[in-house]
């Protein structure tokens, strides 16, 4: 089997990246971290890798900085471009201010509504209603009795339920814990 782009890529760039004095964050291997010393000054980038993209963060990006040093080298090594500042990755759409950095998924949410409920949202469902059914224990108990039974479940309403499930559930691990 070929090995993907990404992967291909990957077992290039990260040895690459550990040479220029990249650390691997063990948490996620996608990950790298470098910090040195430039004119006196701790300067620190860091490295996010999704198949063939490369999320940068640093904290100096002038003509004689740490970052315009690496991508430099990185562009003398591969054919890169570089799509200036983020706005969204991977269905997080990012804002910056001097302040801070801000990590919404309104795009995101809102497609999921227009995906899963096209009539809008019932008002059955309230803010200050339990979000589940008191009937639930129930439901439950039906299903496991009928799996018991041998009796197969509707496969598309499993695979909708799995990509609900699946969705809020990136949406929950991202941006919005609140809603796990």
């Amino acid at each position: 089997l070929r090995a993907s782009i990404g992967r291909r890529l990957q077992r290039s760039l990260f040895p690459w990246l550990q040479s220029w004095g990249f650390k691997q964050c063990t948490s996620d291997p996608c990950v790298f971290t470098c910090t040195k010393s430039i004119r006196g000054a701790s300067q620190s980038i860091i490295i996010g890798c999704y198949v063939d993209d490369l999320f940068i963060l640093y904290s100096d990006n002038s003509a004689d900085s740490l970052y315009s040093s690496f991508t430099t080298d990185l562009s003398s090594r591969w054919n890169v471009e570089d799509e200036g500042p983020v706005s969204d990755l991977l269905n997080v759409d990012i804002t910056t201010d001097a302040d801070c950095v801000l990590l919404k998924q309104e795009r995101c949410i809102a497609q999921l509504v227009d995906t899963y409920l096209p009539e809008g949202v019932p008002t059955a469902f309230q803010r200050n209603h339990a979000p589940a059914s008191a009937d639930l224990p129930l439901i439950i108990a039906n299903a496991l009795d009928a799996k018991a039974r041998g009796v197969a479940p509707d496969v598309k309403l499993r695979t909708t339920y799995q990509s609900v499930v699946g969705a809020l559930l990136y949406c929950a691990t991202q941006t919005r814990p609140d809603i796990a």
